[in-house]
């Protein structure tokens, strides 16, 4: 049986589409025997915000207190409907971080103070405090910042990745190289750039190291690119540093859970990949912060995509 690990609703999230619950339903539908509920945590600074997050009839102000309000909601009714369907599927309650500058530490220590969540997937979406995966005129204010070549953006994105990194030690790492999304080769090489190369292998080998988790992530098929999040060079270099591997499918809506699964497993196939680590409500983990959940690998062979998974 499949699972993931990553997932979002318009209920909670601006960019994306259907309830939780709705999410939730689909997700037991599509015979999925473990799902994570990972909503963007609130950010706390007015140029942070995107642009469906302000209304006319709001000023920055009341939209990051609408932010924070809102993040509370998610986490009622997820808690909610994690014990409503509880039977029939098994539902972690966590959130995706977003870094955007070192300050960002302070806001999700204080959100996982405030809430006991499960899990937490640590993502970049910002590089230079500007968005690189929301739109291409932002991918490009961050480049022109770096010097104007998607070869520094990406040298400064693992820049940004590792303070990241450093600063959480992130059960999951979300989406590793999202920086390809709106450059201008989504599918090239990262190795044929030395620095950039270094960057990643530095990278993954920190993750190796505290026991990080690297989720397969399909959302990279959906929006057009050949291979899932991250690309089998950095799934193979991950593997001969003995790293693990979750699955994700980053939902934003009912159309989008489970997405291309079948395709995932075929590439985990491809790159020599055995086994993927599921998070369970169940055992103990060293991460202190997440006391009750632990990881269990399961075979990819194991992770067959029901027929109706693939409709």
């Amino acid at each position: 049986m499949p699972f993931s690990h990553h997932s979002h609703s318009g209920q909670f999230c601006g960019h994306a589409t259907n309830t939780l619950e709705e999410i939730i339903q689909r997700a037991i539908e599509k015979k999925l025997n473990t799902f994570a509920l990972t909503e963007h945590m609130p950010r706390d600074e007015a140029s942070d915000l995107y642009p469906e997050e302000v209304t006319a009839s709001q000023n920055t102000s009341q939209a990051i207190s609408s932010l924070f309000d809102t993040f509370k909601a998610y986490y009622v009714e997820a808690k909610r409907l994690q014990h409503k369907y509880s039977s029939a599927i098994r539902i972690l309650v966590g959130l995706e971080i977003d870094w955007i500058r070192p300050s960002s530490r302070q806001l999700i220590e204080s959100l996982l103070a405030k809430y006991q969540f499960e899990l937490l997937v640590g993502s970049v979406h910002h590089v230079h405090e500007i968005a690189i995966d929301y739109n291409r005129t932002m991918y490009e204010m961050a480049r022109d910042i770096s010097g104007s070549s998607d070869k520094n953006l990406f040298e400064d994105y693992f820049d940004a990745q590792l303070e990241m990194l450093k600063a959480l030690k992130p059960p999951i790492v979300g989406h590793f190289d999202l920086i390809r999304l709106k450059s201008d080769d989504p599918d090239g090489s990262f190795a044929r750039w030395d620095q950039v190369w270094k960057r990643i292998l530095r990278n993954l080998e920190f993750i190796t190291n505290y026991g990080g988790v690297l989720e397969l992530n399909s959302a990279a098929l959906r929006k057009g690119m050949s291979e899932p999040y991250p690309k089998a060079e950095i799934c193979k270099a991950f593997l001969e540093m003995e790293g693990r591997f979750t699955l994700s499918d980053d939902s934003h809506g009912v159309d989008q859970v489970g997405f291309g699964f079948d395709e995932v497993l075929r590439f985990a196939g491809e790159i020599g990949l055995e086994s993927m680590v599921i998070f369970e409500l169940e055992g103990t983990t060293k991460d202190i912060r997440f006391p009750n959940v632990s990881t269990r690998a399961v075979s990819v062979a194991e992770l067959k995509v029901p027929p109706d998974l693939l409709e």
